[in-house]
């Protein structure tokens, strides 16, 4: 499918901080690219899928136009590109149950896959008249560290939460050098309540390194130690289980700050902002927004944030100078003008249910503050 849409209205809001490494908030457009082994013998059962598939996400708000191209020199190689008004439809389509049954029909005739996404910052052709704001392209690119994270969050049996913590902290760190280019560089888990939340910061290929992470021992036998406490069943021997949990457990990184400082004595938390129905990504960007005032500030403690998103779930991951505990809690929340306390608290759903306006900014942080597991940094990090 390779129709056309007029340009968004809504161009970027703000021009690029040079402190925001990474960010889905910019307002432009995304350019989602999609690579496709197909197996032997089922080119025809994949394009009847993709035809399926086409027709439902044509009417998924935000989406554009998509297309499918196959390889000229290897015919079960696939590309299917999408666009789309700006990151953050997308990521709550992709990141929906909707799509995991949407896309189920296609897995069955596919080896391997890849997804890979990207802001629109420049681009030729189109009309002469069209400006970058009406085109809606990011303001300038954005000067990266190196490092991608990422998440994994899943919930155990209510009243398991000791005995997983045990077991997720007793554990021998897996071998960092995943290959030449690929090196594991931190993993910290938390929990909240019945929530398990796994970061993971890598340098060179995310997919390689999650790969790799997979086959050690030491992290399988403690995957298998923890299955009987999921309250989503998997087998880890049957590949469909495993892709389907790992899915639905994945937490993307969507914004991430930093002060631009570097400090040992830095401490490592994580907030959990658990959100009302359909407020998720809402809530993540106010977040940003907030963190990024606060990153040029230099009475805040937070040397680096970042946020995690999926659906309802938000999870803010801060490097904290001094500790939570002795931590301005306005500043510890994200909050450096305690304006959109109110707005924050509206958006939040179990929190919300104990906490108001009104609410001690020290009793909401104790709300939604996560208790530590472990945190682990390979030698050359």
């Amino acid at each position: 499918m390779t129709t056309t849409s007029a340009p968004a209205s809504k161009p970027p809001t703000h021009q690029v901080s040079s402190r925001v490494s990474q960010s889905v908030f910019d307002g432009s457009r995304l350019r989602v690219v999609l690579l496709v082994d197909v197996h032997d013998g089922a080119q025809q059962q994949f394009l009847e899928a993709y035809e399926q598939l086409c027709n439902q996400v044509a009417s998924v708000p935000g989406h554009v136009s998509d297309q499918l191209c196959q390889s000229i020199e290897n015919p079960s190689q696939w590309l299917i590109t999408s666009e789309w008004e700006s990151a953050p439809p997308f990521l709550a389509w992709v990141n929906s149950e909707e799509h995991v049954q949407m896309v189920e029909p296609l897995h069955s005739c596919v080896r391997d896959t890849r997804s890979l996404r990207f802001h629109v910052v420049r681009e030729t052709g189109g009309p002469a008249e069209a400006t970058p704001a009406k085109r809606r392209l990011q303001a300038s690119p954005r000067i990266g560290d190196g490092v991608i994270r990422h998440a994994l969050t899943f919930t155990v049996k209510p009243g398991s939460e000791a005995a997983v913590a045990r077991i997720l902290a007793d554990y021998t760190s897996p071998e960092p050098r995943v290959d030449d280019t690929t090196r594991l560089c931190r993993t910290s888990l938390f929990m909240h309540g019945n929530r398990v939340v796994r970061t993971i910061e890598v340098r060179g290929d995310l997919l390689a390194a999650l790969r790799h992470v997979a086959r050690q021992p030491e992290v399988r036998a403690v995957e298998e130690a923890i299955n009987p406490y999921l309250e989503q069943n998997r087998d880890l021997d049957d590949p469909e289980s495993a892709r389907v949990f790992f899915t639905r457990a994945a937490l993307p990184a969507v914004h991430h700050v930093t002060a631009e400082q570097e400090d040992p004595r830095a401490e490592r938390h994580a907030l959990y902002y658990p959100a009302r129905p359909r407020c998720g990504m809402r809530l993540a960007e106010l977040l940003a927004r907030q963190d990024e005032a606060a990153a040029g500030s230099p009475y805040s403690p937070v040397l680096r944030s970042t946020i995690f998103q999926r659906d309802d779930v938000v999870v803010r991951l801060i490097d904290v100078l001094g500790g939570l505990d002795a931590a301005d809690p306005a500043l510890a929340l994200g909050l450096p003008d305690t304006g959109p306390v109110a707005e924050l608290t509206t958006l939040l759903d179990d929190v919300g249910t104990n906490a108001g306006a009104d609410t001690p900014l020290t009793r909401l942080l104790g709300l939604v503050r996560m208790e530590f597991v472990t945190d682990r940094r390979s030698p050359e990090a």
